[in-house]
């Protein structure tokens, strides 16, 4: 319909009159329970438990996990081998607050068990011949399990090494996305690898950010991303004031993980500062989204995009606070959260907007 093409700037403001916002004067007093009532401790101890969290490495005999998990933590920790299948048991080390988790080839339940209690799997492939049926085996039961998978393909510093042979890696399991590296020499490790972990799981995301400073502003990115469509998700509930905890939630929790990327101390209290620090009269922005829901056409998705972009916008903000070294003044916070908050509302699409954003 005619209102869904319109501009974002006339989906925020065609039904944010002041006719509608007194219709219903008493939400604020709900909303103010609402936020009293949100579980910000356990929000804080979801967090605390997300940067206990590994990323399991699994693949075929001799396929190089041990030589990438040695690179990754920069030590030598993991035995390897020429041999295939020397890794005899499960090797559990830390790279910062990056647990990775090295598993024996040839036991493939170990493997499977120990991505079943990770956030992400890396699986490693031998690049330097053509996939076997056991990795094509065991690729089908990491997607059983269904966390997140990124496929590097190890060893494209070997002569043996071919476009073609990761073509045909690509049509076996049938996944765009499958990194040619080298594991002994770090190739495509830290430039494409890492990055393209951080994309496929915001929880991944937290744990290399933490783990490796270099990469903090690129995973809280993608935090702040996960979060703005949840609540973009949650303002799309027609009921008024049912999706307030939701959006709180999300947004709580998105600001706690991005304080932890940057060594701050996890407070729940902090995050309540600092998210009303920065979007000011919070619960106020809050009930212009549940009137807006009271609209006769079209209500539930401006509600949504209002609280995608409200949350996109509080996560910049945040980030560039930690980035800033937490220097910033509440005023200043304030004005950069209504120059991001203008920059959203100028998009049309929500879901666009928060991609294009955040790049």
């Amino acid at each position: 319909m005619s209102d869904k093409k319109a501009s974002s700037k006339s989906i925020f403001s065609k039904y944010l009159t002041v006719g509608n916002l007194i219709k219903i004067p008493a939400a604020v007093g709900t909303l103010r329970g609402l936020w009293d009532a949100v579980n910000w401790s356990a929000a804080e101890t979801d967090v605390r438990n997300e940067l206990r969290q590994k990323i399991a490495i699994v693949g075929a005999p001799n396929s190089g996990k041990s030589t990438l998990f040695n690179t990754l933590q920069g030590k030598y920790r993991s035995p390897v081998s020429e041999k295939s299948g020397s890794t005899t048991d499960s090797v559990v080390t830390s790279f910062g607050m990056f647990t990775l988790v090295d598993t024996p080839g040839h036991k493939k339940q170990i493997q499977l068990d120990e991505v079943k209690q990770a956030v992400a799997a890396l699986f490693v492939l031998d690049g330097s011949h053509p996939i076997t049926e056991t990795e094509i085996e065991l690729f089908a039961a990491l997607q059983d399990i269904g966390k997140p998978v990124i496929i590097a393909l190890n060893k494209c510093d070997l002569p043996a090494y071919s476009e073609e042979l990761r073509q045909s890696a690509v049509a076996a399991l049938n996944m765009r996305h499958i990194i040619a590296v080298s594991a002994l020499r770090g190739d495509h490790v830290l430039d494409d690898l890492i990055p393209a972990i951080i994309e496929i799981s915001p929880d991944a995301a937290l744990l290399i950010g933490k783990a490796a400073p270099v990469y903090r502003s690129d995973a809280a990115k993608r935090i702040i991303r996960n979060s703005a469509l949840i609540t973009l998700t949650a303002g799309l509930e027609p009921i008024p004031l049912v999706d307030i905890p939701i959006i709180l939630s999300a947004q709580i929790r998105m600001v706690l993980r991005i304080a932890a990327l940057f060594g701050d101390p996890i407070s729940s209290e902090n995050a309540k500062e600092l998210i009303t620090a920065i979007a000011g009269s919070l619960l106020i922005r809050y009930l212009a989204e549940e009137t807006a829901k009271a609209a006769p056409f079209g209500g539930d998705l401006i509600s949504g995009a209002m609280a995608a972009a409200g949350t996109w916008s509080i996560g910049m903000a945040a980030l560039a606070y930690f980035e800033n070294d937490k220097k910033l003044q509440t005023s200043q916070l304030q004005a950069l959260y209504k120059n991001l908050l203008a920059s959203f509302r100028s998009l049309q699409n929500p879901k666009e907007a928060i991609d294009r954003l955040s790049k």
